[in-house]
């Protein structure tokens, strides 16, 4: 019997003086599943720069995944967005939950400028579309925690045959009810939760068989 592989997904306490936040609600919803042929394990991390990368690696020795999902949260987007790149610098716009506010700093003195993912974001967004939802590849991470975790996590793992990456995920409705004077986008947990297991396969594939990405055009103007 073929054993099952491991899938890391973290997700981040809420910041911003918010109570809630999309991607640890997801990853919460995940924990424990046993579907496509692995085994889902949820980790939430800080949204600290100081804290971060500690937990991001303390969960990476503690259960060794073969995959692994980092999800963060992503004022205004629509869709699921898969990160295609994470570059070395933090440069936060706000104070993080402890009102840290680097201003460009290096995530990894002397590391490289960037790191692409090496999950199959266009098969995952291909997949997603094909199954009714709005998905893109997105080619900024920002600067903040997310970045710095997606960054992280890549330079982590660059010598491992893990396949890794980032998403971002849109605000939950009620976060976007709060909101007063706007009118954001949003997803419900239950729908991004099914998101995520749609693809759960192709990542699977992607880990096992080392199947390649699609190369089809998802690329940005600006």
């Amino acid at each position: 019997m073929e054993s099952k592989l491991k899938l890391l997904i973290t997700g981040f306490e809420p910041f911003g003086g918010e109570t809630e936040n999309p991607s640890w609600e997801v990853a919460r919803l995940l924990h424990g599943m046993s579907v496509s042929q692995c085994n889902l394990v949820s980790v939430q991390l800080p949204c600290v720069f100081s804290k971060s990368l500690e937990a991001l690696e303390n969960a990476l020795k503690l259960h060794q995944p073969q995959m692994v999902i980092a999800l963060g949260q992503a004022d205004g987007r629509s869709d699921v967005s898969i990160e295609r790149v994470a570059i070395n610098v933090c440069d936060a716009r706000i104070p993080d939950n402890e009102g840290a506010q680097p201003i460009d700093v290096a995530v990894v003195q002397g590391g490289p400028a960037a790191y692409f993912s090496t999950l199959p974001i266009k098969k995952m967004v291909a997949t997603l579309k094909s199954n009714g939802y709005p998905a893109s590849v997105s080619q900024t991470a920002g600067t903040f925690v997310c970045n710095q975790v997606f960054y992280g996590l890549q330079h982590a793992l660059k010598d491992q045959k893990v396949a890794s990456g980032f998403i971002h995920v849109p605000l939950l409705p009620s976060q976007a009810a709060q909101r007063q004077g706007t009118s954001l986008p949003s997803m419900s947990s239950e729908k991004l939760r099914d998101a995520l297991l749609c693809v759960l396969p192709v990542i699977v594939n992607h880990a096992k068989r080392g199947e390649t990405d699609f190369k089809i055009a998802m690329g940005a103007e600006n």
